[in-house]
């Protein structure tokens, strides 16, 4: 009888070589290649190679059915970030650290998608008892809720098939096997044709599926990345430990926007949703402290209030340190450097730290100008008003420039009971009503002089 050919197989990216190496020289990941055994080549012709379309090309304008049918789950936080519901025969990825919540979130959706129609849930990692336990203390009972306890990704084709229902969980995808594959669960060729069975009876049937990974030490999803370019969108489940607040964001969604994010807060009787975020992240900010400084951020279609902290401390070591959570660090070093340079403001021998409080991440420049202020704050140790909100582009001449969707942010700052807001001039004069005093500045100098003068 002759031998399987095995070769080895890098986790990480998918690389494959004749001999085993410490290295994976396509990726530089260390220790990833393992040992797998080559497929027949009857098995190397994928499964799901028919998604359930057309055999034949076909005209655009011939193709019939109604298109992105959403289904909302009765979560509103889950709804927004999918795109206002859930789209039939999608195929979502969640993602998350071990304990976050992605269960807890999926197990609470599906009983809100159980009024429709029996939903499956399929457990590869928890007993029934588990998971019916998880579900009292979640006072989830609907009768219309399956689970499976199974790693079979056959035999879980086979139920979902048969019982065809409104939604199919895999918890998680990393513990679902092929035995015709003869390579463990979990592996990249293991994971590459489970997701792709699973896309197929997704799309074939109209069944929305959701799978839950595993992320590595780095925060990314463990598996081959074609995981994530197969299926229709990635959410990510993030939230620091101790801490009773969850963020879930889209890093890819084929039926809305990556930008809005859904905010959770956890309890004893689980996820529960945060409805005013801004309250939220400004509920324990230091009154009359200097280097705090309140700005908005658009999520998506959502404005929201966050704090801006900065600490200015002379430094003790021969090279002052720029430390940044939540904001990038090349741009605060960036913004530092226009401070010192045209606003003579010395920086070049302090440490400076930044951080954005509740966990926020800040991508846009519109942020810029509460980043320049809370500097500035703290070095000079004097509190802005605190019912004052900044926004601003910094330019590297000292200019400021203006930032879009001006009015959503204002009205959001007006319901939070802010009274005045320092922004560009440009912004200023396309601000039609408000109840804020709206102060328009030019420059990084003027915006200085009518925060703190």
């Amino acid at each position: 009888m002759a031998k399987a050919k095995t070769h080895y197989t890098c986790q990480a990216c998918g690389y494959q070589t004749a001999k085993w190496l410490g290295k994976c020289p396509d990726c530089g990941a260390w220790s990833s290649l393992l040992e797998e055994t080559e497929a027949k080549v009857d098995d190397k012709r994928p499964a799901w190679g028919a998604s359930g379309g057309a055999s034949r090309p076909v005209k655009l304008q011939d193709v019939t059915g109604e298109s992105e049918v959403r289904r909302r789950t009765g979560i509103a936080e889950f709804d927004r970030v999918l795109g206002g519901g859930v789209v039939g025969g999608s195929l979502v990825l969640l993602g998350g650290d071990p304990g976050i919540g992605k269960s807890t979130l999926l197990l609470a959706a599906l009983d809100k998608l159980a009024r429709h129609g029996p939903v499956l849930y399929v457990s590869g990692e928890e007993s029934l008892r588990q998971t019916k336990m998880r579900a009292e203390r979640l006072r989830v009972e609907s009768e219309a809720i399956h689970l499976f306890a199974e790693t079979d990704a056959d035999r879980v084709l086979q139920a979902a098939e048969a019982m065809k229902p409104q939604a199919l969980v895999v918890d998680s995808i990393q513990t679902m096997y092929l035995p015709e594959l003869g390579n463990a669960p979990g592996s990249i060729t293991q994971v590459r044709e489970v997701a792709g069975r699973l896309m197929a009876f997704a799309k074939r049937s109209g069944v929305p599926t959701f799978l839950v990974g595993h992320v590595t030490k780095e925060g990314s999803i463990a598996g081959p990345r074609v995981l994530e370019h197969m299926v229709d969108t990635v959410l990510y489940f993030e939230g620091e430990r101790g801490h009773p607040f969850r963020l879930l964001r889209a890093h890819k969604n084929r039926f809305g926007s990556t930008n809005e994010i859904g905010v959770f807060e956890m309890k004893g009787a689980g996820l529960m949703e945060v409805a005013d975020p801004s309250a939220l992240f400004l509920s324990e900010r230091p009154q009359g402290k200097s280097g705090s400084v309140v700005t908005s951020t658009l999520n998506g279609t959502r404005p929201l209030l966050v704090e801006v902290q900065a600490l200015v401390a002379p430094t003790g070591y021969g090279t002052a340190r720029r430390t940044a959570i939540g904001v990038d660090g090349n741009r605060v070093a960036l913004l530092a450097a226009v401070l010192e340079k045209k606003e003579e403001i010395p920086l070049v021998g302090c440490d400076l730290f930044v951080n954005v409080a509740g966990g926020m991440q800040l991508s846009e420049p519109a942020c810029d100008l509460a980043v320049c202020a809370a500097l500035v704050s703290s070095l000079q140790n004097r509190p802005l008003d605190p019912k004052t909100l900044v926004l601003g582009e910094v330019g590297l001449a000292g200019e400021v420039r203006a930032v879009g969707q001006v009015e959503p942010r204002l009205a959001e700052a007006a319901k939070m009971g802010f009274q005045r807001v320092v922004l560009p001039a440009g912004s200023a004069r396309r601000v039609e009503k408000t109840k804020l005093q709206v102060v328009g500045v030019e420059t990084l100098s003027e915006a200085l002089s009518a925060m703190f003068d």
